[in-house]
């Protein structure tokens, strides 16, 4: 099964906010820190064709009555969690996708229940009497085709895709309803021919080799139902594979020594977050986004892994400077660790760097302290201080822990 939440951060904010049932919301970043994009919306948003991701004066323009609400990212957490806690009680193969879906392997326990659908329900059920949420349910024989399954399900009624369905239920949808099919790639298939799930499916492997290299190898599996990955066991699931954050600046930037200003505010939550797991990351990514809303990302390895803010900033800065001029300003940057072990590194070093690192450490653990017990402002490294609009961002308000990938 892959299952669904339905308009998920807007469901929550209507289960504490009664009156919003009754007119159209959008859950949003916060427009005064230039957050405004739209994240969800409610179904009376959705009939004005407000889309996720876009600005919010755009979806203003299309619902002039449109209220928006600031994301309160760890009451969101909180309902997941409760989500999960259901599904835990039919199988222990719960693999997370996002906050809001999940597949569950449920082979050894559907044969308790007259069809998969009455199991499928009964958990629709349960979320919707113990939760107020609703969640759309796919069935299907692998998890590419859940998902697909799960997109063409409604709030009523469950999608199921069976082996014998395929050519009648997936060959005829668009390819953009492929997982992991996105806007460049489709737009490449589109010039081949290939505008249904069926093309692709149907299109030479060497071709598909030829044009995409070892993703036309992976589309080409996805779009016929060969998937044959495994949902994970909950336990799995549990350890972080990567853990991010991210944010819109307060202005854009226009110099090195600012964006330097906001990696190193970025750097220092992503590893503070980190040291509280008991976790070390060998693999720093940044993501830059300019201010015509053009996106990069890129990442490198520290020779060691680490939770030492100075190390993942040098390595942030290395990155920034080798692919991004500053040809345009920078409208928002994102810092995340990931290949993550929970043994702490070993490294041949002299006494004296020895005792370096060890103060160094002492010193990260005293910062967490402090701002754990007085608040993020109490203590601020001095090169954040050199610039009065940058150094008011508080990370902590728009921490984001990636979930795991699809892709293991």
């Amino acid at each position: 099964m892959h299952s669904d939440l339905n308009c998920f951060y807007a469901s929550v904010e209507m289960l504490y906010h009664p009156e919003y049932k009754q007119v159209p919301i959008a859950v949003c970043g916060d427009i005064e820190e230039r957050h405004g994009i739209i994240l969800t919306k409610n179904a009376l948003a959705k009939k004005y064709d407000i889309k996720t991701g876009e600005a919010i004066w755009q979806a203003k323009q299309k619902c002039p009555q449109l209220i928006c609400v600031k994301a309160n990212f760890s009451l969101y957490l909180r309902y997941a969690m409760k989500v999960k806690k259901i599904y835990l009680d039919y199988t222990d193969h719960v693999e997370s996708f996002g906050i809001d879906e999940a597949w569950l392997d449920v082979s050894d326990c559907h044969h308790l229940y007259k069809s998969p659908t009455e199991l499928a329900n009964i958990i629709k059920e349960r979320i919707r009497f113990e939760l107020g949420l609703t969640v759309s349910i796919g069935i299907s024989y692998n998890k590419v085709y859940a998902k697909l399954a799960s997109d063409a399900a409604d709030v009523n009624n469950i999608f199921t895709i069976f082996e014998d369905e395929r050519d009648q239920k997936v060959f005829p949808l668009p390819i953009r309803d492929l997982l992991f099919v996105g806007y460049s790639n489709a737009k490449k298939l589109k010039m081949y021919g290939i505008y249904t799930i069926g093309d692709l499916a149907n299109t030479p492997l060497s071709t598909l080799e030829r044009i995409f290299g070892k993703v036309g190898i992976t589309l080409h599996s996805f779009a016929n139902g060969y998937e044959t990955s495994e949902v994970a066991h909950y336990s799995a699931c549990s350890s972080l594979k990567s853990i991010g954050n991210s944010t819109t600046c307060p202005k854009d930037l226009t110099t090195l020594d600012e964006v330097k200003i906001i990696l190193t505010i970025l750097s220092e939550s992503v590893c503070a977050r980190t040291r509280e797991q008991g976790f070390y990351g060998k693999t720093i990514t940044i993501s830059i986004r300019d201010n015509t809303l053009n996106t990069i990302t890129r990442q490198m390895q520290c020779e060691i892994p680490t939770d030492c803010t100075d190390i993942v900033v040098k390595h942030a800065v290395i990155l920034f400077e080798k692919h991004y001029s500053l040809s345009k300003p920078v409208r928002s940057l994102g810092v995340r660790l990931s290949n993550f072990t929970s043994i702490a590194p070993v490294n041949q070093v002299s006494f004296f760097d020895k005792k370096k690192d060890l103060t160094v450490k002492k010193l990260e653990l005293a910062f967490d302290e402090i701002r754990h017990r007085f608040g993020h402002f109490s203590i601020q490294r001095g090169c954040v201080l050199q610039d009065n609009d940058l150094n008011r961002l508080d990370p902590k308000s728009d921490h984001v822990i990636f979930p795991e990938s699809f892709f293991k």
